[in-house]
């Protein structure tokens, strides 16, 4: 299989998930992930969506589960697609939070981190980091879609998407 050779337009994942990134002042809060896909690589916390769940609702449960704090001024800013030489696909939604209400706790799941925003560890993060945390950090929306083989990123398209796109859709206020 090639990246070319998938038909997006009728792409369907096994499973719907969330990323969650908290940005307050100039740092960002992540995760070192202890348990799941992904486990040992830094990311932002986030897992899989539960039956009749949205992906805000999620994003949301997500952090509390994850690292047992509420996040506030949430907003989903872009969407990831992953498909897997091995079958597997997921479909991410991405949301960012401008701030957070309880105490950081590490968790069976997870390590809380703050990074600089200017100095994420992309070496102990996916491939695709790269392509779309950029755009996170400085306010652009996006739709992403990549091809991996087990770690390895083989393909991908990253759109930037009109800002306004999730600006009104989903805000929550702590």
């Amino acid at each position: 299989m090639r990246f070319e050779d998938i038909d997006w337009e009728i792409w369907q994942p096994e499973d719907m998930a969330t990323l969650l990134f908290i940005i307050v002042d100039d740092h960002i809060l992540m995760i070192h992930k202890k348990v799941g896909l992904g486990a040992g690589k830094i990311n932002g916390p986030g897992g899989r969506l539960e039956p009749g769940e949205t992906p805000f609702e999620a994003a949301i449960r997500e952090v509390q589960e994850e690292i047992c704090i509420t996040p506030c001024g949430v907003m989903q800013v872009g969407e990831l697609r992953f498909q897997f030489m091995d079958g597997y696909s997921i479909h991410g939604f991405v949301f960012k939070a401008n701030g957070f209400m309880g105490e950081l706790q590490e968790t069976e799941e997870a390590i809380p981190m703050w990074f600089p925003t200017d100095q994420l560890p992309y070496e102990k993060m996916w491939a695709d980091d790269r392509l779309w945390m950029p755009l996170l950090l400085t306010g652009k929306s996006f739709d992403a879609r990549f091809l991996f083989d087990k770690e390895d990123m083989l393909g991908h398209r990253v759109a930037i998407l009109d800002q306004t796109l999730y600006r009104t859709s989903t805000a929550n206020f702590c």
